[in-house]
């Protein structure tokens, strides 16, 4: 089958207003468009970058979600005040309450949309900090962001919906307090496109190291899994049009990113869900692999050994299909048994022996007395040949941002809406507290994007 290639609208056809205007072409953005344009709003997405997709693209494990038929599918029951519990904690108890209960109570209906458009993340696996397989992903295993963007942009030409790329908004028009549009820059000319509302899909400020070093200094010097495009341009549009801003020191770095190459990959925590452990140079455990990002990049962090490494062996691998392509980029270790593996990634290989069987009889008995992780412990390493990845921490997702309510309105320093300005995705904050959750990024740009949407169109239809 040929390889499904969207193509975005010439500039030259940007009209001069619409109902709606989503900046970002990302999950939330594809998704709020799809959503508005079902119900009667005339859609257009803007996206500065040539390439669509934004951070989504590198989404790998899978879209969090509770009480799903796929979950009673696989045999699981599952509860979204456990749900809820989980992601509280993991975020440190700092997340808004109301964003996260209807976050969590929303998931399995995010589920059910994107199946009722063909979308079907029929597989499961898990991801620290959860304590049962909520994560929902694609049969094949493949990396759920380049999935759902495919997708969902196969759904958008379908319905007629126009992106436009290479093209920058500068500014939100406002007449008086009310957003009208946006001011645009493409090809060195700049025009005002009017709208009867727009919504921030612009993801968060990985990518821009000036915004990082303001907000946490401490992080000066870590390198980051962000496209380039990742630089917080719609938290400053939104600031500049009066919008408050929430939890913006609070920015997660990813335990598990490959970065000896000129390129920063991140390797997703479905591997570990799966069964991978992580060992020091030594060839021991130092962390239940599965806490929460947060704690296990700080374990990391504690070895002062530049890193660590995932081990793994054949059975895991062919649980998620990205280790081929980190393979492919030869970010992956290989030996035929644990030895020559231990030899090729420079650990101490008796102590990877002793570590892996040890490992191994936790499996089979069912409880990690070391350092007492109690899931991804279905698959033991045992099948050769076996695998190493070098991995160390960098800045991954940024949980601050614009501050919204549950209905995705933009609020200002009072806590008031501002008038045609809606946000939704990693470009707003609250969320998530003080760590977030793997699998909680895709499902909150298919919640939050949905309900954006249909906010916005609620908004247009009251005008």
């Amino acid at each position: 089958m040929p390889k499904f290639v969207f193509n975005t609208t010439d500039a030259s056809q940007l009209a001069d207003s619409y109902d709606l205007v989503i900046i970002g072409s990302g999950g939330t953005g594809l998704t709020a468009a799809l959503q508005a344009h079902e119900l009667g709003s005339k859609v257009a997405i803007l996206e500065k970058m040539p390439k669509l997709g934004g951070n989504t693209n590198r989404a790998s494990s899978g879209m969090n979600a509770a009480e799903t038929q796929v979950q009673l599918d696989h045999q699981i029951v599952d509860s979204m005040d456990d749900f809820y519990d989980e992601t509280l904690k993991g975020g440190g108890g700092l997340n808004n309450p109301a964003m996260l209960r209807y976050f969590t109570d929303h998931s399995a209906l995010a589920i059910d949309w994107l199946a009722h458009h063909g979308i079907n993340l029929t597989g499961l696996t898990i991801t620290g900090g959860m304590s049962t397989y909520r994560t929902h992903r694609p049969a094949s295993k493949a990396p759920i962001g380049g999935f759902l963007v495919t997708e969902l942009l196969k759904l958008i030409a379908k319905a007629g919906i126009p992106i436009f790329s290479d093209v920058k908004v500068t500014e939100l028009a406002k007449t008086g307090d009310t957003v009208t549009g946006v001011v645009v820059s493409h090809a060195n000319e700049t025009r005002t496109v009017n709208a009867k509302a727009v919504i921030l899909a612009t993801g968060g400020f990985g990518a821009n190291p000036e915004m990082l070093l303001k907000y946490r200094p401490d992080l000066k010097g870590y390198k980051t899994t962000n496209q380039p495009g990742a630089t917080g341009d719609g938290i400053k549009l939104a600031e500049q049009a009066g919008a408050a801003l929430v939890d913006m020191d609070q920015v997660q770095v990813h335990p598990t990113v490959q970065q000896d190459t000129p390129h920063t990959f991140l390797i997703g925590e479905a591997v570990r869900g799966e069964g991978a452990i992580l060992v020091n140079k030594a060839g021991e455990r130092f962390t239940n692999e599965l806490d929460t990002r947060k704690n296990v990049t700080a374990k990391i962090d504690d070895l002062y050994e530049g890193g660590a490494y995932l081990i793994f062996d054949s059975k895991i691998r062919a649980q998620v299909k990205a280790i081929d392509f980190y393979d492919a980029v030869g970010l992956v270790k290989h030996g035929d048994n644990l030895a020559d593996l231990a030899k090729e990634a420079n650990i101490n290989a008796e102590n990877l022996q002793t570590t892996v069987a040890r490992w191994n009889e936790c499996v089979k008995a069912g409880s990690d007395v070391d350092w007492h992780r109690t899931t991804g412990m279905d698959l033991a390493i045992v099948q050769g040949p076996f695998f190493a990845i070098h991995i160390a921490p960098a800045v991954h997702y940024t949980m601050g941002g614009v501050k919204i309510d549950t209905q995705t309105h933009v609020l200002d320093q009072a806590g008031h809406p501002l008038a045609g300005l809606f946000a939704a995705g990693e470009v707003a904050g609250g969320l998530h507290g003080n760590n977030r959750i793997g699998g909680n990024s895709i499902a909150e740009t298919v919640i939050y994007g949905r309900q954006a949407g249909q906010q916005s169109y609620k908004y247009i239809k009251s005008l």
